[in-house]
Parts: C-alpha cells; sequence; structure tokens
C-alpha cells in the first residue's frame, strides 16, 4: 500500500531570464515501510523534488503542477501541496520527518542535541510533561547510538557521525510515516557511513516507517534500498527493485552510473562513467535530454523525448527500450 502519491509534479526557479524547469513531470510512489532510493548526478532535481514534497521550498522556487497525497493509516487521504500554515506544521516531523545533507548546518548551533529534541516534542506533545521529554531524549539518542551524556553537548562537540545520528534521532521524535534523507551520509568516511546505513535499516525495520533516500551515489543505494528511481534533467529516467536495477538496467544513464564504479566481487571489467556533462536546465537539449551524452544514442533521440513505460519491475524512458529488455552498453559504428 502506498503512503505517499507524487503526480505530475513541476518545480520551476523564477528568474529574469526565464523559468527553470528544476522537476518536471514526476510522478512517483512511496509504499508504506520501505526504502525508496533517489539517484541522479548534481542538478538532476532529486533535493528539489525532496523539497517540494515536504514544503520547504522557498522562492524563486515555486511548485507549478502536480499533487503530493498522504495516505495515513487511518482517516482521508491528504494532498500535501493544499494545507494551510497551521496544518502544514502539524504534518511536518508528526507525519513526515527529513534528515538533511549537512548535520551541522540543519541543527542549531546555540542548542544542546537534547534541547532540539526537546522542542520538536514540546511544540508537538504540548501535554507531555517535562521530564517525560527528557527521557524520550535519552531513549533516541541512545537507539542511534549516542551516549545519554550528549544530550548536553553542542553539535560542534559532536563528530560528523554523531551529528548525523543526532539529526536522525530529531526525526525520529514523533514517529513519522515518512522520513526523508538527503544525502545524510555525505562527508563521512565509509566505515561511519556503513554504520549509519546499518542504523537507517536497523531503525526502520523496527519502527516502520518509509525512507526515501536521495543521493548521487548508486552503489550506496544498492545495499540499502528496496527499489531505485533514477532522475536526470529534472524527469524520471528509470524506476524498479534494486535487483533489477542492479542485475539489468534498462536505461543507458542507469547502466553509465553502475558502471561508474568498481564491482568489489566478480570478474575484473572496465570502468565506462558517463562522457560530458550534466544538462543546463535553462536549455535542455531537444529530444531526449540524455542523447548527447548516450553511447547508444539514435538520430530519433535527438527528435523524441521519451516517456516512461512499464516494464516487469518498473519504468523506463528510452527509446532504445520498450520496458522489457536489458541495455547493453555497446559502442555503435
Amino acid at each position: 500500500m502506498n503512503v505517499l502519491e507524487i503526480r505530475g509534479l513541476g518545480v520551476d526557479y523564477l528568474s529574469n531570464t526565464g523559468a527553470v524547469h528544476a522537476v518536471d513531470d514526476v510522478s512517483l510512489d512511496l509504499r508504506r515501510g520501505e526504502i525508496l532510493g533517489l539517484a541522479g548526478e548534481s542538478g538532476s532535481g532529486k533535493s528539489t523534488l525532496a523539497n517540494a514534497v515536504a514544503r520547504l521550498l522557498r522562492p524563486p522556487a515555486a511548485i507549478t503542477a502536480g499533487s503530493v497525497v498522504y495516505r495515513p493509516r487511518e482517516g482521508d487521504p491528504v494532498d500535501v501541496l493544499e494545507l494551510g500554515k497551521r496544518d502544514l506544521r502539524a504534518f511536518r516531523w508528526k507525519e513526515l520527518a527529513v534528515v538533511f545533507q549537512s548535520a551541522m548546518n540543519s541543527l542549531n548551533p546555540v542548542g544542546t542535541i537534547g534541547a532540539q529534541i526537546d522542542d520538536v516534542l514540546r511544540i508537538h506533545r504540548p501535554g507531555m510533561a517535562r521530564k517525560d521529554r527528557q527521557e524520550r531524549a535519552v531513549e533516541l539518542l541512545q537507539r542511534v547510538g549516542i551516549s545519554a551524556d550528549r544530550r548536553r553537548g553542542y553539535p560542534h562537540e559532536l563528530s560528523g557521525g554523531m551529528r548525523q545520528r543526532a539529526a536522525i534521532a530529531i526525526a525520529l521524535a514523533l514517529n513519522p510515516e515518512i522520513i526523508i534523507m538527503d544525502e545524510p551520509t555525505t562527508a563521512l568516511d565509509v566505515v561511519v557511513q556503513r554504520d549509519i546505513l546499518l542504523e537507517i535499516s536497523a531503525l526502520r525495520a523496527e519502527y516502520g516507517f518509509a525512507v526515501v533516500f536521495i543521493t548521487h551515489d548508486l552503489s550506496l543505494l544498492m545495499e540499502i534500498s528496496d527499489r531505485i528511481a533514477i532522475m536526470y534533467g529534472g524527469r524520471l529516467v528509470e524506476t524498479g527493485t534494486t535487483a533489477s536495477l542492479k542485475q539489468a538496467p534498462r536505461h543507458p544513464y542507469t547502466l553509465g552510473l553502475l558502471r561508474s564504479f568498481p564491482r568489489l566481487h566478480g570478474p575484473r571489467e572496465e570502468l565506462l562513467g558517463i562522457p560530458g556533462t550534466p544538462p543546463d536546465l535553462r536549455s535542455l537539449p531537444p529530444g531526449c535530454a540524455f542523447h548527447p551524452r548516450c553511447r547508444l544514442a539514435m538520430p530519433e533521440c535527438a527528435e523524441r523525448r521519451p516517456v516512461l513505460k512499464p516494464g516487469p519491475e518498473g519504468e523506463v524512458a528510452c527509446l532504445l527500450n520498450d520496458g522489457a529488455g536489458a541495455v547493453q552498453l555497446e559502442e555503435r559504428s
């Protein structure tokens, strides 16, 4: 069952030279209790999509189209984009929480970690006693691997990994149904990164919340996600289960991302990467936005923009693929 349904979402950044279509007609489902990975290069629209879902965009960004429907366990569905200020304030943290990319920037530098957890509880649960709030803060910190005495510590007194864990603890304070994690392991070393990923998986299994995990590192998503959605140029180009994308990617861009990092097991293979740079959203190329960088591009790719078509395990937007087979990366003569 879906907990969140995004339909036809569009987000523009308005400027004197015209609108930049950062998110263009994106439709995506988040199932209850799953981890959905959202991958793509910088500028593909991942974070803008997440901020639009959480209603965190500020001018000059503007949501221009679509709907974001939240389906609670009990009660009627709610279109998040239609919520007023009071209802939106109640919706955040209680139903949907966000873990931002840089915990040092998202945490209040002049407030202790315990005080910041207490703020969430005090505002959203006004009837909760102070002692109960303090006990809840200790419980949350211990659950993410931080000792109780760190409750009185300030963000600058914690390591990068501990700050990220503290941000996750704050997001868990009200047991939300959805947590959006915007590159939560960026700038952390691989050992701490793996600890954070294991912690996220364990917490998801215990509390049953759904996760939207955003990153440019597709190899990371292969370790943690149930399904993966790939974005390029503000649009979705492929969705599917983690297993199907790993074994049989159907879009050349997905395959390029997969072949950009070495495998730890199996036969040795050449790292191909993706030539060129991401497109300028102010002037996307005609047809398929990826065709100037695609090793398999045909003349038709420069003329007709592909649409997402359903396949066995997901969807793909590529003229080379009918949605049923895998793309074989071969140089065209």
